[in-house]
């Protein structure tokens, strides 16, 4: 067991999922919540960046009681500079501050065993940071110092078994990122006995044991996460059990047909709801991205309980619902929660008062895709299947929703795709979409001058969704892909591809 504490970073969920990835259980609770008696399992402590200055007044103090070297600690960005003020060093603000990737040389006089392993003495990280520590705590080392501005980049004091990095590495830009965290597991002793699959039969019959003999119903978005879980759920209850697909008018071309079809062949009799109509009278001239995401989560409880009512004697709730989303709905100030609106199934076990069942809220999503890959046997098509928001196409058009914009998205979005799988590129790609710019251009067709749309291209590779970058096709794909799109789509003239990394960007436009 490694307890990750929480100081308000939107990176602490990745800490977890690389833990886990090395077969070490873990768990995030908030810095102020910690208890000061450690349990008696825990081998490890990571503390997590977070967005504020150790001065601020609003910045998160967990208990000091945790640096007593009772177990190792890990502090990373945030984590370090907290370690150094709580144990009497100096923070400051930086003239230099260090965004983005930035190299650092390790000290070979002291060979860290956070570094173990590690052949290169210069390695690039990912930074994120405005403050420096100037003085170190007593009995602190320096274990490194970033190249270009010779900060002090990771620090340790080995009698305590305190550690801590400047940089993140947790995500995919830093260099050497899993060998840093898999030698600090090592210094805890870790015992590496997490597998999510060994964890499928115990899952399976808790599952068993809280829904036998009731009646329950579930909510399919299409996506990975509900469609797994229903997926158990229906190999469990049978005909007791009711899953509803509501389609909200913002799916994409022949999405809710396909997503029919996938889930029949798992087994699934699903409850098909068209309520396109009501949701695009309540989106009728609205704009602002934060208002779409509340009408459209606000119309689906709405939709969904009418639904369900007709379903005798239901007494509980199946949700998708993965640790990233338990640990967002904690009250922790940070920006993990601030980025943009939740739009999951929320609200609805308190509205509805049925029983609540999340059979997957301890684990992420690369875990529950070797569920249902490896043991549930679901189709490649929805175990694999590119990231699609709640809102849905709401959100990939910029400014209002009308049936004209819908149709036109849809028939660039499904170009977009055909061609990536006709060049077996679609499962290379971690995310990829269209979206339909507020802009239109002046362009030429044959002899006659034309003032169109502009659709934006957006394709991404990552592995945690934390970060990622552009994926860098050749040119004659995008042109392929430009120009059907231009000759095949009316009221299109241009095609443009989004080159924006993340961060700063994020991966979807709204």
């Amino acid at each position: 067991m490694i307890k990750i504490i929480d100081c308000g970073s939107q990176l602490t969920q990745n800490i977890a999922r690389r833990v886990r990835e090395l077969n070490v259980f873990t768990e995030i609770v908030p810095f102020h919540v910690f208890p000061d008696s450690l349990p008696r399992n825990l081998e490890g402590i990571i503390i997590s960046g977070g967005q504020f200055s150790v001065y601020d007044n609003k910045s998160p103090h967990y208990s000091k009681n945790i640096l007593d070297g009772r177990v190792p600690v890990l502090g990373i960005c945030y984590g370090l500079q907290s370690i150094v003020h709580l144990l009497g060093g100096k923070v400051s603000p930086a003239e230099n501050r260090e965004y983005g990737q930035t190299s650092i040389g390790l000290s070979r006089i002291y060979n860290s065993p956070l570094f173990n392993d590690i052949i290169h003495s210069r390695i690039d990280v990912w930074m994120s940071h405005g403050d420096i520590v100037e003085e170190l705590p007593d009995g602190f080392i320096t274990t490194s110092r970033s190249v270009n501005n010779n900060h002090i980049s990771s620090i340790e004091n080995s009698h305590k078994k305190i550690y801590a990095v400047q940089f993140h590495p947790e995500v995919d830009h830093t260099n050497y990122g899993r060998e840093i965290l898999n030698n600090f597991l090592n210094i805890c002793g870790a015992i590496r006995s997490w597998n999510p699959e060994k964890e499928y039969g115990t899952l399976v019959e808790n599952t068993r044991e809280r829904i036998k003999g009731k009646v329950g119903v579930g909510g399919i978005s299409g996506g990975v996460d509900s469609s797994t879980a229903s997926v158990l759920v229906g190999k469990i209850a049978g005909r007791s059990y009711h899953p509803i697909f509501v389609d909200n008018g913002l799916l994409r071309l022949d999405e809710g047909r396909e997503v029919m079809k996938s889930l029949s062949t798992s087994g699934l009799d699903v409850d098909y709801v068209d309520a396109s109509e009501i949701f695009l009278a309540k989106l009728k001239g609205i704009s602002d991205p934060d208002k779409k995401r509340k009408i459209i989560g606000h119309e689906f409880i709405a939709v969904f309980e009418e639904e369900a009512r007709k379903i005798q004697n239901a007494s509980y709730l199946v949700q998708g619902t993965l640790y990233p989303d338990v640990i967002e709905s904690v009250p922790i100030y940070g920006a993990s929660s601030e980025i943009k609106r939740h739009h999951n199934v929320g609200g609805l076990p308190e509205k509805m008062e049925l029983e609540l069942v999340e059979p997957f809220r301890n684990m992420f999503k690369d875990e529950i895709r070797k569920i249902a890959e490896k043991k549930l046997g679901m189709p490649k098509e929805i175990v694999w299947r590119h990231p699609f928001p709640g809102p849905g196409l709401a959100i990939r058009i910029i400014g209002d929703i009308t049936p004209e914009k819908l149709s036109v998205l849809r028939k660039a979005d499904a170009i977009f795709m055909e061609e990536l799988k006709k060049k077996d590129l679609y499962y290379e790609i971690s995310q990829a979409f269209a979206v339909l710019t507020n802009t239109q251009s002046i362009g030429v067709m044959g002899d006659e001058g034309t003032y169109q749309g502009v659709i934006g291209l957006r394709a991404v590779t990552t592995n945690d969704f934390m970060t990622s970058d552009w994926y860098g096709f050749r040119k004659e794909d995008l042109t392929t892909i430009s120009n059907r799109i231009i000759n095949e789509v009316k009221g299109v003239n241009r095609v443009v591809y989004d080159i924006s990394q993340k961060p700063p960007a994020t991966i979807e436009w709204e």
